[in-house]
């Protein structure tokens, strides 16, 4: 078979079919229009990326019958053309054809990549994966929230209605320029750093300066939940009520970092030598809470929420992964959502990220050095899990389920 072409059995075609259409998968017939397919093209490159198939007749059974391929290679010049024009570099997208063995036809098999950037559609409207549907974002609120999304826009950057004194005479600024920049006044160093303008703080200087940012920002604090199941949380298992962290990001991330090592410190569970404290990595829990602290997407109306369980602790976080992240490839690449807040948190003599865009890389080798499972980092319907297991694994990186399935077929 020519090196673009890869057989596949009988068996691995159920298994495809069966998974049906989802956020990840689409199935379209080959007599589908090229321009009319740019939908499914845009809707996966906005949103997580995802496979397509092309030469799968509807249906809701995995029926071999669904296969009607194209009758060669030269069959499909027409989509293909489609995809090059829509990723013109050549990036974010690939193809082959597969032939399933004694059946005739080939099946053009795309696998989509997240893009960094916003595409739209050859009909010029802008589409989202959201299930198995591709929904237009037809309104100014919707393309403004995949903008976030794609950290082509920064929420951090927009001006609030706060005084500028909140941030240029509290406690938190002043106890930062005295210790790291002395020779500068608030003010001027402030407006230097674009985080006044029209004599107002932005969202960025909020968060990092003013003593009480929750009072402008309500939900840009941190809940910590003490959670006595190894299953799921409920209000029968939850212990007490849930701690409420707030205050300027620097303190914040050593508040929830030191009540979360509290907690867990104080967690016993039945091991192989009878009652045995519960031990994660403090590296582990303090990269996992950083970021998500400085990458979460305070556009969001909601807290980041630590829930700790007998046997886990979940830091959940506001936000889809920006740009072209995806949960991967989260470990290799690096994009940061909030750049400014990310800068300017580093110029502490201590600063929480001290090795800047290492932060997962540090909480998955100090896991492994303890020979504790590897972090799981999940992508959920508007936010970001990040999961510390308890439990010996060795090597054993869970960052979801890698679409591109078919690769060394």
């Amino acid at each position: 078979m020519p090196v673009d072409q890869v057989a596949v059995t009988e068996h691995q075609l159920i298994e495809i079919l069966s998974r049906g259409e989802g956020h990840f998968l689409d199935f379209k017939s080959r007599d589908i229009a090229p321009a009319h397919l740019t939908r499914t093209l845009s809707a996966f490159a906005n949103a997580d990326g995802g496979e397509l198939f092309l030469g799968i007749e509807d249906g809701t059974l995995p029926d071999l019958t669904r296969w009607r391929g194209f009758d060669n290679v030269e069959g499909a010049n027409g989509f293909i053309q489609t995809f090059e024009q829509f990723f013109p570099l050549g990036t974010h997208f690939r193809y082959q054809f597969l032939g399933l063995v004694g059946q005739q036809g080939l099946v053009l098999h795309v696998e989509i990549a997240k893009t960094p950037d916003v595409r739209a559609a050859s009909n010029g409207r802008i589409y989202l994966r959201r299930g198995a549907q591709n929904l237009p974002q037809d309104t100014d609120e919707k393309l403004n929230r995949l903008k976030f999304n794609k950290g082509i826009h920064s929420f951090e950057d927009h001006l609030t209605n706060s005084e500028t004194t909140a941030v240029s005479n509290s406690v938190a600024i002043l106890d930062f320029m005295l210790e790291n920049i002395p020779s500068a006044e608030p003010l001027p160093w402030l407006r230097k750093q674009q985080l006044i303008s029209d004599d107002r703080p932005t969202v960025a200087a909020v968060l990092l300066y003013a003593d009480e940012p929750q009072a402008t920002l309500p939900k840009s604090g941190i809940k910590i939940y003490r959670y006595k199941t190894a299953e799921e949380g409920t209000r029968d298992t939850l212990t007490g009520n849930p701690t409420t962290i707030e205050g300027y990001a620097y303190n914040a991330i050593r508040d929830a970092v030191e009540k979360t090592i509290e907690i867990v410190e104080g967690i016993s569970i039945i091991g192989s030598s009878g009652l045995e404290k519960v031990v994660y990595p403090r590296e582990s829990i303090h990269e996992i809470i950083t970021n998500a602290v400085l990458h979460r997407d305070y556009s969001l109306n909601d807290e980041i929420h630590i829930r700790i369980f007998d046997n886990r602790i979940e830091v959940q976080s506001p936000g889809t992964l920006p740009a072209h992240v995806t949960v991967a490839n989260i470990l290799d690449e690096r994009f940061s959502r909030n750049p400014r807040i990310v800068r300017l948190i580093n110029k502490y003599k201590n600063p929480p990220n001290k090795d800047v865009g290492e932060g997962l890389n540090t909480a998955f080798e100090a896991m492994r050095k303890l020979k504790l499972k590897d972090p799981v980092i999940e992508q959920l319907n508007g936010s970001v899990r990040a999961t510390l297991r308890h439990g010996n694994c060795s090597g054993c990186w869970s960052g979801g389920e890698d679409w591109l399935a078919f690769e060394g077929l």
